[in-house]
């Protein structure tokens, strides 16, 4: 006789599905990533108000400078020509003339352009003009590392970066090849103090006096509700903290990664940091410069990655309008870096740098919608058709390799 046993109950559980987590654990867990790698504490209680293109970057701007009442603290790295660069000029004269303290600080190479009249009556108006490593006093190691922030910061209570400089190409709402495309940022609240501090970082070096009685160090009340780590990117040998914010950012992303830069030339780590994000299942987006670019050789450095990026689930667009200038990451929805850091050697190893780290679903939301409306004005690198490209232009993209690491 056969005896049978009912089978016994297994003692394996089926694996339990965790709910995914909430945006606030997120921002959570993503802040204290950021504060103990890079060490600097964010704040919070600040109002942050994305500012898209000229017209909007430029008028809230001069707005600001024409309300100062004590300060005016100002750094760029472009400062060219055209009557932008003539209403900034009168601007930051009228306030000097006014009793203002107005300085501005100029990058040596960046700013070689501005018109010689336009320092001239900003100088005779007291306005302090400072030059950052000017090329023909500087060491030959010194020659490459230039300040590329974008600041402004006013009476110590309102501050302004983003990817703007102050010339007629920034003009308009990027409407056509000659009004480009950027982002910029309007601040207020605790996180001016770490914007105003790129600038007093990068004026110490020009610079004898650093603060005066008219600085009066003010206390900042909150101002919205946005989260906001300011991180300063500076030149030196090694890993450099502009890398580990934009790591953390691609190794903590578990839905989307999305970028905007102008110039894309990264070296292998940051091809395969990208690569290894998209292969995890997170969807990974860049936007790129397309048949509008004031600088093609960067773009050949870039290009030549494409092949290997869309092969491992990478999106690349290419925006058609017009010259595509922003800096912009973000981040699951939550969080987001906007800021002059572009995605390349020259930004993330030589350059003076600012961006904002900031975690606040709002703003974030605005500039995933101001993507979302790039992206359909951009063309969308196909795997197959890329792979087929000319002989001719993937011998552009090797030609330029051995320079990449300057673009």
């Amino acid at each position: 006789m056969t005896l049978t046993q009912e089978p016994a109950e297994s003692s394996v559980q089926p694996p339990r599905t965790l709910p995914a987590p909430t945006a606030e654990a997120r921002v959570a867990r993503l802040r204290r990533r950021l504060e103990r790698l890079i060490g600097i504490a964010a704040t919070e209680g600040n109002a942050l108000t994305p500012l898209r293109n000229g017209d909007e970057i430029f008028a809230a701007m001069l707005a600001g400078i024409r309300r100062a009442r004590h300060t005016v603290d100002m750094m760029t790295f472009v400062y060219w020509k055209g009557d932008i660069a003539r209403d900034f000029a009168r601007a930051l004269a009228e306030r000097a003339r006014a009793g203002v303290r107005v300085r501005l600080l100029l990058d040596g190479f960046g700013s070689r352009l501005i018109e010689r009249e336009l320092l001239d009556a900003m100088e005779e108006a007291d306005v302090e003009v400072a030059w950052f490593r000017k090329p023909l006093y500087l060491s030959p190691l010194k020659q490459n590392h230039r300040c590329h922030r974008k600041v402004l910061v006013v009476d110590e209570e309102i501050a302004f970066t983003g990817g703007v400089g102050i010339a007629e190409e920034w003009c308009g709402n990027a409407r056509n090849a000659h009004e480009w495309r950027d982002t910029h940022v309007e601040v207020r609240g605790p996180a001016v103090d770490g914007i105003a501090a790129a600038f007093a970082q990068n004026w110490a070096e020009c610079h004898d006096k650093l603060f005066d009685e008219r600085d009066r160090f003010v206390d900042h009340r909150p101002q919205g509700d946005a989260i906001v780590q300011v991180v300063r990117g500076s030149a030196s040998f090694g890993w450099q903290d502009m890398q580990t914010l934009v790591r953390v950012m691609l190794e903590s992303a578990e839905e989307r990664f999305r970028l905007a830069t102008a110039y894309f030339s990264p070296d292998e780590y940051f091809v395969e940091l990208l690569c290894e994000t998209a292969r995890r299942g997170v969807e990974v987006e860049i936007l790129l410069p397309g048949p509008h670019t004031d600088k093609r050789v960067c773009r050949l450095a870039g290009q030549h990655h494409y092949e290997a990026l869309v092969a491992c689930g990478v999106k690349i667009y290419q925006y058609q309008p017009t010259m595509m200038h922003a800096k912009v990451i973000t981040v699951d929805r939550v969080a987001a870096l906007v800021g002059s850091t572009n995605f390349n050697r020259r930004s993330l190893d030589h350059d003076e740098e600012v961006m904002l780290a900031v975690l606040d679903e709002g703003f974030t939301g605005v500039l995933d919608g101001h993507f979302d409306e790039d992206i359909a004005a951009s063309e969308l690198i196909q795997e197959g058709r890329w792979r087929r490209r000319p002989a001719l232009q993937r011998a552009r993209e090797l030609a330029v390799q051995p320079i990449r690491r300057f673009l």
